[in-house]
């Protein structure tokens, strides 16, 4: 029994009112403090209705109706665009389901099409090619990558990763090595988004392993000009955060197969079930309780502004374990839970630095006749950079013996010694600052399910459909309205300063610590400053870590009840 608004918590896709009513209240309530939109994909239902089969007209045509939607909701009276939109494809908005084939393929030529308004008029090559593109979301200063996460994805049975210069997920790992050597010249910084996260653990996998590891690479090299990875698919509120230290070369340049990627399962969001996700989960924070504990002490001493202090070894030890002060062994993914849910309705409003962009030039959408580079000039600054790069080839770097002989494997050049961490790992402008979430709880919105009279929609979270029956016939569902579930800002149980790498590494330090003699203090301190005798006065269900249920709570959208949380 589905509400007006949509049934949550099951396996119905959400319908057009629930779309309708979003856009509505972001046109009422927030768009006016929007500099651009990264929409992540899975516009297009899921094809589980068998008696319903999804065909070609029916994904595009959904597409098209919501394309339509935003394009009314950020747009002036005179019905030109008031912000950039970036789009990508999921894994959904094709048929078959997951697979997409190199390009140009005809799903390019019709979202070429429907993201006409979207996609620059100088990107439409690299578009109409792999479905790949960047807008300057802030001229010359900020861009924002539209990544084709199908070609990386582990699922696409059509392609076979990225260490073949013939698979079109080698064509964009180095269309995406060039397009950020370009950033860094410029001094632009970059936003990197897609639908399919790089989500990878001893069990499961969401890219080809080829491509993990030039993806992670790439963020590696380029750390001084990526502000943020942004990803969605997986329908639970999360985090990751990939470790440099694995990085194998070999394994990039697909000269030998990756051992540990034999034993990992792909991961596909339609069948991670409830215990599915939470093993998922389970196995993230297995990986973040391998943060060294030594080095989070060293950072809660630190001052973010302060200069070394090169006379304690501890310091200089604890800060060479993750990779120097600003943890740049690490790289920090953003994953969004859905619009149209598993759970509730759910959307995410980024903030980020702006020191330095009073008289920034702000994006304006452009005509046909004002569009006036060509994509012949674009490929021949692509050539002329992939000549200098070959120039290059013979020589040794700093990977020394590490350094594949595979001459399709080329190496990025390490940020300017000068040059400051970027803004993933020190704040700065574009630094993200943090970020509120908002949810809808579609429970108490629908009104359609026994008990429910007089319960207060931020409290109540059941969602529970089963085989009832409405408790209203017609229906009367409540004003439709989203409302913050929770935000970094003033989250007292995250304490995060910032979106920086450094602060997530000590959020998933605190969250990787399981029993009660590894918890954290309150005033986010390592485990060994917490007095004995004080351990052994703990009540037995005081031996949970706080933060970890605190934010499993967020990750399954507020959804799910606090028993269930517990025996997670």
């Amino acid at each position: 029994m589905a509400g007006t608004y949509g049934a949550e918590k099951t396996d119905c896709d959400s319908p057009f009112s629930l779309v309708d009513a979003t856009f509505q209240w972001i046109q009422e309530n927030i768009k006016d403090d929007i500099d651009f939109v990264i929409w992540t994909g899975d516009t297009a239902r899921h094809d589980s209705d068998e008696a319903h089969p999804r065909t070609d007209k029916t994904v595009l045509d959904s597409n098209k109706v919501v394309t339509d939607k935003i394009i009314k909701t950020f747009s002036s009276p005179e019905g030109k665009l008031e912000v950039p939109i970036i789009p990508t494809f999921g894994n959904n908005d094709f048929l078959p389901h997951n697979i997409m084939y190199p390009g140009p393929n005809h799903w390019f030529a019709a979202y070429g099409e429907i993201w006409d308004r979207f996609i620059p008029e100088e990107q439409r090559h690299s578009f109409q090619f792999g479905g790949w593109f960047h807008v300057d979301v802030i001229p010359g200063k900020l861009t924002v990558f539209s990544l084709n996460t199908m070609y990386f994805f582990d699922r696409n049975a059509a392609v076979d990763g990225c260490a073949l210069p013939s698979e079109p997920g080698y064509k964009h790992m180095e269309w995406l090595r060039v397009q950020l050597d370009l950033m860094r010249k410029t001094g632009t910084k970059a936003i990197l988004m897609g639908h399919v996260p790089p989500a990878r653990t001893d069990s499961k996998q969401n890219w080809d392993e080829t491509c993990w590891q030039r993806y992670t690479l790439w963020l590696q090299k380029y750390r001084d000009v990526v502000v943020a990875s942004l990803f969605g698919h997986m329908n639970i509120d999360h985090f990751l955060l990939s470790d440099t230290k694995d990085i194998d070369l070999d394994v990039a340049a697909g000269q030998i197969p990756a051992a540990r990627s034999v034993f990992r399962k792909s991961i596909n969001e339609s069948e991670l079930s409830a215990q599915g996700k939470e093993d998922y989960l389970q196995e993230l924070r297995e990986i973040w309780g391998d943060i060294p504990g030594s080095a989070i002490e060293v950072l809660n001493e630190e001052d973010d502004h302060a200069e070394v202090d090169t006379e304690k070894k501890k310091k200089k030890n604890g800060f060479k374990k993750i990779g120097g002060k600003y943890a740049e062994r690490y790289q920090l993914s953003f994953i969004s839970p859905s619009v149209v849910p598993n759970y509730f309705p759910t959307m995410r409003v980024f903030e980020y630095n702006v020191t330095g962009l009073e008289n920034a030039t702000v994006w304006k959408e452009k005509n046909a006749t004002e569009k006036v580079q060509s994509t012949e000039n674009l490929e021949l600054r692509f050539v002329g950079i992939e000549k200098k790069k070959k120039g290059k080839k013979g020589k040794k770097g700093k990977e020394g013996k590490q350094k594949p002989k595979d001459p399709n494997l080329i190496i990025p050049d390490d940020p300017p010694k000068t040059a400051l961490p970027g803004p993933a790992y020190y704040p700065q402008q574009f630094t993200l600052t943090g970020y509120t979430q908002y949810f809808a709880n579609l429970t108490h919105i629908n009104n359609d399910q026994p008990g429910l009279d007089g319960v207060e929609g931020s409290k109540w979270h059941d969602g529970n459909h089963g085989d009832k029956k409405p408790i209203h016939k017609p229906a009367q569902p409540r004003k439709f309205q989203f409302e913050v579930e929770y935000s970094t800002f003033d989250d007292k149980q995250f304490k995060l300063k910032d979106l920086t790498v450094r602060s997530y590494l000590h959020l998933a330090y605190r969250m990787g610590q399981r029993s009660k003699n590894n918890e954290i203090a309150e005033g986010g301190g390592a485990s060994g400053d917490i007095d004995a005798d004080k351990k052994k006065k703990k009540k037995k269900n005081k031996e949970k870590n706080k933060t970890w249920l605190h934010w499993l709570n967020f990750a399954f959208v507020s959804a799910v009840s606090e028993d269930d949380l517990e025996e997670m």
